[in-house]
């Protein structure tokens, strides 16, 4: 049987962890993203037109919720095709193509099947174009320096459309490069100090490359633990004063992937989680900034998605 990849594993969890939420919290936040999606099938931020970025954080909320179904996905489909011919970065095309796959696992058609014959290998041929001499991927070819985050990117995008980069691509030692003495990850190698988010890519990449020593996972998971906050949530590193949500999710799965959740107090966690949902549906990312969008409320479900095991019965 074929190994599922980091994102297929992860959005696995997810769902079952979502099944596992009472109809209170699914509900409200089941009916904010779907009362967002725009009449052209996609989503957008809290302003501006539709986007690929923030379609793919919609279409996974309703993919762990079970919702991903009918016309909504039929719409969203549409939409996700009718950006095959734009110039698109990384992280949007990572969202086209995860998209795509989660519309495809939930109602069995791909909405990509009628897109050019040649796109999937111009999309491979302008990642694998981002690579640095460091190893690492960048955001554009401009730039002279890998980034651990884009590197991530680079990685689950290219395992998504079948051509994964292997266990000694360059891309591992150049991760591997960026590990502190803290057990964290630098983004980029002039960054002064480890970060939540970096560390979590890093993690992520290793793990999609096949290339992640026990060593490593252990150690980055005590770097993240000590990053509760007595809120519960986790900061973006050591100097933030306050956490965040995206820090606090990618915190925990990171956690989740070392098998290091026992680390943490996952009851407060949950309660941070539960802390930055709004009554009327949606999630809001930072204390001091209370309003709600689809990026935020995928990061608060799928939080509670992966907390639920630990705090449900």
């Amino acid at each position: 049987m074929m190994e599922l990849g980091y994102l297929q594993r992860l959005t696995l969890q997810l769902t079952a962890g979502a099944a596992m939420l009472p109809d209170s919290i699914r509900d409200p936040h089941a009916g904010f993203v779907l009362s967002l999606q725009r009449s052209d099938g996609g989503w957008s931020g809290r302003e501006g037109e539709s986007d690929l970025y923030y379609s793919g954080f919609a279409l996974r909320s309703l993919a762990i919720l079970g919702l991903l179904t009918g016309e909504v996905a039929n719409a969203a489909g549409r939409f996700l095709l009718s950006r095959t011919e734009k110039q698109e970065s990384v992280i949007d095309l990572l969202s086209l193509v995860y998209g795509a796959a989660l519309i495809e696992a939930s109602t069995e058609k791909n909405p990509l099947d009628g897109v050019a014959v040649n796109w999937q290998s111009r999309v491979t041929g302008l990642l694998t174009s981002l690579r640095q001499q460091d190893g690492g991927f960048a955001r554009t070819a401009q730039v002279s320096i890998g980034s651990t985050y884009q590197t991530f990117l680079v990685a689950i995008c290219l395992e998504l459309l079948g051509h994964p980069l292997p266990a000694d691509d360059p891309s591992v030692a150049f991760l591997l490069s960026q590990r502190r003495d803290d057990g964290g990850f630098l983004e980029v190698r002039v960054a002064k100090r480890s970060g939540t988010n970096p560390t979590a890519a890093a993690i992520g990449a290793l793990r999609t490359l096949n290339a992640l020593p026990m060593g490593v996972a252990q150690d980055a998971a005590e770097f993240i633990a000590e990053l509760q906050s007595d809120e519960g949530g986790f900061q973006a590193n050591t100097r933030m004063p306050l956490p965040d949500l995206l820090s606090t999710f990618t915190s925990c799965v990171t956690l989740w992937e070392a098998d290091s959740l026992d680390q943490v107090d996952t009851a407060r966690a949950w309660r941070y989680g539960l802390s930055m949902a709004r009554a009327n549906g949606g999630f809001a990312g930072f204390e001091l900034d209370p309003a709600e969008d689809v990026e935020y409320t995928f990061y608060g479900l799928g939080l509670l998605s992966l907390l639920a095991p630990w705090q449900i019965d």
